[in-house]
């Protein structure tokens, strides 16, 4: 069913604090809107509002036709203790509310209530739109082209790795029957072929998208038209024309908006700086005029007097055109992460070292491993979802029980990690004690640290447990400059942070002299970042290592 999605005016608040405000746009069939703007603006807290998970204090979101199905997607999929992964695919595609209501009409109608015909037949409807009366066999089909063992559609969700979750999420969405999407981070955690599988879906549907990523390629390859919230205003700017337009419309806008600036701010400085001198010589020519002069010429002197009120006079005509001058807004800078990793010297010469490592995850076998890593070395780890790069991340640190093999670690090798689940800082206490038992900063060097990091006040008082994704991210990011890290191994970082947050953390791994081993899939990145070496796993083996 082509649905179009209409939002007018729509204002949130969470008090104290505006969110939203008036936002307004169109979402029509065939369109991908990117939602961008910095972490914390209200990018997720606008896909609930329009899935109506969100309270609004004013405006409207109207679906066309009222009927359709509006998928919303969240960011973190919730692993629900004993629901195993059919059962989460089926709750993601809106099937097991779907059954639950037409077996609760048929009921309905089977006992003879009144309106049962009319429930019964809008069950149905939704039933059949939803793909249910085929789900589980499709479901099938679409397991086995992600290649995952038919074993893990039995598995409980808790049991997956970060890889399958994420082919898992990515099953749901290609399954799923809505009319619209509302997606919010859909790449995290995607391997290369699980993003392409995920862009060519995107461009395939003919149902409107609303798309959260921070994913630079997967934006230029889908979007259609972008929507940047701004985080002084909290209202939203529309930039047609897919991802290239907007960046140039964006920095044509920034650059107009600060020459409007300039232009104003030089003519008022200008106008201020005259009536000053008019009005100081004005003052200065009238108390020498009055006094006596020496030659007691009268008309002389009411001639001086006349010609400083004539001053006067100027200065106050100059005084109205400054007032007349139309007031242009100097141009709010966005707070930026300031990013850098120091070193606190050279490692030995050997970084890591694996000779035979086998270890045992679940079913899954990672090994055996040979593998030496250098001081100075940027690898980057590469494989597909499930192949075992966490795995191998997780034996490299000493996280993970040998089997068979051994495994080394230089004596002066200093860890920094920013791992996939983020859980560096997993304490019941507040942040800010999680964060100087684990650094061994004073409470204000601690402060000031994170500040830097866009967490304040109201961050440190909280469990680090209740903070969003993105703040988890940039709480690990902390841990990188406070631990002064030779080594940094960095799992999926890019995940959850905004654009101009990955920008910065780009410029401070080029810049890192330390070892770094890098996970990702985030392809802008891996393009950007200078690295030395390639690991490919593929089945738990290192199955490719290449120098660049």
């Amino acid at each position: 069913m082509a649905a179009t999605l209409h939002v007018n005016g729509l204002t949130v608040r969470r008090e104290p604090q505006l969110v939203l405000d008036a936002v307004s746009f169109t979402a029509s069939p065939g369109q991908c809107i990117g939602l961008v703007g910095p972490n914390g603006v209200g990018k997720s807290t606008l896909l609930g509002a329009l899935a109506g998970v969100v309270d609004i204090e004013s405006g409207s979101v109207q679906a066309q036709p009222g009927d359709a199905l509006v998928g919303w997607l969240p960011q973190e999929a919730e692993r629900r203790s004993g629901e195993t992964v059919a059962g989460f695919l089926a709750r993601r595609c809106g099937i097991d509310l779907a059954d639950a209501e037409l077996h609760a009409a048929t009921a309905s109608l089977a006992a003879g209530s009144a309106g049962a015909d009319d429930r019964y037949g809008v069950a149905l409807d939704r039933w059949l739109m939803l793909g249910s009366a085929d789900f589980e066999a499709r479901t099938g089909e679409v397991w086995h082209e992600l290649g995952l063992a038919e074993r893990l559609l039995d598995a409980p969700t808790t049991q997956l790795s970060g890889g399958e979750a994420a082919r898992a999420g990515l099953a749901a969405l290609v399954l799923s029957r809505y009319d619209l999407y509302l997606l919010d981070e859909p790449t995290n955690d995607l391997d290369l072929d699980g993003l392409e599988r995920l862009e060519r879906w995107v461009r395939e549907l003919d149902a409107a998208v609303v798309v959260v990523s921070h994913d630079r390629t997967f934006l230029e390859n889908v979007v259609t038209d972008v929507i940047e919230l701004d985080e002084f205003s909290h209202r939203a700017g529309w930039f047609a024309g897919g991802w290239a337009s907007y960046l140039e419309e964006r920095s044509i806008q920034r650059r107009h908006a600060r020459e409007r600036f300039d232009e104003y701010d030089t003519k008022r400085r200008a106008l201020q700086g005259r009536a000053e001198r008019e009005r100081n010589w004005a003052t200065q020519g009238v108390a020498k005029a009055k006094r006596k002069p020496s030659d007691g010429d009268k008309s002389a002197r009411q001639f001086k007097i006349n010609q400083t009120e004539q001053l006067a006079g100027r200065a106050a005509r100059t005084q109205k055109a400054m007032e007349r001058l139309e007031v242009v807004a100097q141009p709010q800078e966005p707070w930026q992460l300031r990013l850098s990793v120091g070193s606190p010297g050279r490692s030995g010469d050997v970084v890591a070292q694996l000779t035979g490592a086998v270890v045992d995850h679940g079913a899954f076998v990672l090994g055996p491993i040979d593998l030496e890593i250098a001081f100075g070395e940027r690898i980057a780890v590469l494989g597909a979802n499930g192949s075992g790069k966490t795995t191998l991340i997780d034996t490299i640190l000493g996280r993970a029980e040998l089997r068979q093999g051994s495994r080394r670690v230089g004596p002066s090798v200093v860890i920094g990690e920013v791992g996939q689940a983020r859980r560096q800082l997993q304490g019941s206490a507040t942040f800010l004690r999680d964060f100087t038992d684990v650094t061994g900063l004073t409470t204000s060097e601690a402060r000031t640290l994170v500040a830097k990091f866009g967490l304040g006040a109201d961050h440190v008082t909280r469990p680090t447990a209740t903070f969003s994704p993105g703040e988890r991210t940039r709480a690990a990011l902390a841990l990188l400059m406070a631990n002064g890290a030779n080594c940094l191994v960095l799992d999926e970082p890019t995940n959850h942070l905004d654009l101009p947050a990955i920008e910065q953390l780009e410029a401070a791994l080029a810049e890192f002299n330390g070892t770094v081993i890098l996970v990702s899939h985030d392809r802008t990145l891996l393009a950007t970042v200078p690295m030395t070496r390639t690991l490919r796993l593929a089945d738990g083996r290192i199955v490719a290592d290449d120098v660049v």
